[in-house]
C-alpha cells in the first residue's frame, strides 16, 4: 500500500542487529526483477515485529555486536520508503521495459565506503609492522639483535612495502570520492582488496617475527591477525572485489 509497507524476512550478519535504535532495511518488492526490485526501508526504534535473533561469537572484531534480524510481519509507514513512492514506481516501470542499467543504490554505496574499510585495513597492518619492528629491534639471540638477520630483516621490508603501496591506493581512492571522480576501473575495490589482504599477511608475519610471543595473548599481535581476516570478507570478499575490478576494466558483464 501507497501508505504503509510490511516486511517479512531475515538478515544475517548485521552490525548493531537488534541493537541499534534505527536500521535501514533493503528488500525486494517485485521479485521478478531480481536485483533491480528493491528498495530500502528505514525501520523506526521500538517496531513492532522486529527482533534479535543469533548472535554470532566470531573469530575476531569480538567488540563489534554481530546477529540475525527477523522481520516478522513488521509494517512501517510510507514515509519511511526512502526516496519515496514516485521514484520507486518510476525505476520499477524502467526496470520492467528493461531500460535500467543502473548501479543498485546499496552496491553504489558499498564500493564508495570500501576506501574508508580499507583504512581500517590499513591501521592494523601498521599496528602490527611497528609493534614487530620495535621487537625485532629488542630482542636478542645469539648475541645480536634479531633484525640483524636476513630473514627478519627482509620480512619487515616487504611489511613496510605492502603497507605503502596499500596506504596509496587507499589515498587515491578517498581523493578520488572526495572530488567526486567516478571509479571507472573499480578503483574503491582496488584500495580495500589490497589493504584487506595485506592486514592479514602482515599480521601473520608479525606473529612469525615474535615466534612463540606472537602466539599467545600477552601480546597483541595473535589479536590483530584475529581481527584482520574480516577484512577479507566483509563489505565484499576479496573474489567479490576482484570481479569489480575485472568487470570495471573490461567492460564485460563476468558471472
Amino acid at each position: 500500500a501507497k501508505d504503509e509497507w510490511v516486511l517479512n524476512g531475515t538478515k544475517t550478519w548485521a552490525t548493531n542487529g537488534g541493537i541499534a535504535n534505527v536500521h535501514v532495511v533493503v528488500a525486494t518488492v517485485d521479485p521478478a526483477l531480481g536485483t533491480r526490485g528493491h528498495a530500502s526501508f528505514i525501520i523506526p526504534p521500538n517496531t513492532p515485529g522486529m527482533t534479535q535473533g543469533q548472535k554470532f561469537k566470531k573469530h575476531g572484531i569480538r567488540a563489534s555486536h554481530t546477529a540475525e534480524v527477523i522481520l516478522d510481519d513488521v509494517r512501517v509507514p510510507g514515509r519511511c520508503l526512502l526516496g519515496g513512492k514516485d521514484k520507486l514506481d518510476s525505476r520499477l516501470a524502467r526496470a520492467r521495459e528493461g531500460k535500467s542499467n543502473k548501479t543498485q543504490a546499496a552496491m553504489s554505496t558499498f564500493e564508495a565506503s570500501r576506501p574508508l574499510v580499507g583504512a581500517q585495513a590499513l591501521g592494523i597492518a601498521r599496528a602490527a609492522y611497528e609493534y614487530s619492528l620495535d621487537y625485532a629491534k629488542e630482542r636478542r639471540a645469539f648475541g645480536r639483535a634479531i633484525i640483524e638477520n636476513q630473514g627478519i630483516a627482509f620480512k619487515l621490508a616487504d611489511m613496510k612495502m605492502e603497507i605503502d603501496a596499500a596506504r596509496l591506493l587507499v589515498w587515491r581512492a578517498c581523493w578520488m570520492a572526495a572530488t567526486k571522480k567516478r571509479f571507472e576501473n573499480g578503483e574503491g575495490s582496488m584500495s580495500k582488496l589490497k589493504a584487506g589482504e595485506v592486514a592479514v599477511h602482515v599480521t601473520e608475519e608479525a606473529i612469525q617475527i615474535l615466534g612463540g610471543y606472537g602466539y599467545v595473548r600477552e601480546y597483541p599481535v595473535e589479536r590483530w591477525h584475529r581481527d584482520a581476516k574480516i577484512y577479507t570478507i566483509f563489505e565484499g570478499t576479496s573474489e567479490i572485489q576482484r570481479l569489480v575490478i575485472a568487470r570495471a576494466i573490461s567492460g564485460v558483464h563476468i558471472p
